[in-house]
């Protein structure tokens, strides 16, 4: 906890006076234009990767970069990706996996999540990606895994289509979705396309 204390105030000393006038207007003001949905992954950090502001991405992460496909409950994805798209209006939604994920990573090599078994629940999301990848054939655990990671984003991006303001914003042409993969050593992003 110290390191947490002292890098709020290294941001209250050094950070916060610089950018006064940009959280004088964030205190008025939420407009950001891009939902991100990333992995929790701590080496994952939506703004230093797209080097955006305070204000500007509108950011939910989970285990596994997974969204849920729409479903009626209570569920805290829905409902944020709900409030980004029909009260803050953003146009674009990217769902960014990355290389390295443990999720997957668990997934492609069959773990077993009896000790955790909400874990194991939560990437049930995950099912039609594995079952699109099962069949791929790859080579070696880490061909598995990065071919996962991949077809994980595109199923993610599918799921993200259930939902009724996403559908709704897409027929309507105000809405783009977007999939990344993130490779963590050399700071690459590449960009998928639905089919890829």
């Amino acid at each position: 906890m110290r390191d947490l204390a002292e890098g709020v105030e290294r941001f209250q000393r050094d950070v916060f006076p610089a950018k006064a006038d940009l959280f004088a207007r964030l205190a008025s003001t939420h407009r950001p234009q891009t939902l991100f949905i990333g992995c929790s992954d701590a080496r994952v950090v939506p703004e230093l990767i797209t080097q955006r502001e305070p204000g500007e991405l509108f950011v939910i992460r989970t285990a596994g970069n997974l969204v849920p496909a729409h479903a009626p409950g209570p569920d805290g994805v829905a409902a944020s990706i709900e409030y980004a798209v029909a009260v803050l209006g953003v146009r674009d939604i990217v769902v960014c996996g990355h290389s390295a994920c443990g999720a997957m990573t668990a997934l492609a090599g069959g773990d077993d999540f009896s000790a955790v078994p909400a874990v194991g629940r939560w990437l049930r999301h995950a099912d039609a990606a594995r079952a699109r990848t099962a069949g791929a054939g790859a080579a070696s655990t880490a061909d598995r895994v990065d071919a996962l990671i991949r077809g994980n984003v595109t199923a993610q991006l599918a799921n993200l289509a259930t939902h009724p303001p996403v559908a709704r914003a897409l027929a309507a042409g105000t809405l783009a979705l977007h999939g990344w993969v993130y490779d963590i050593p050399t700071g690459t992003v590449d960009r998928l396309t639905p089919a890829s």
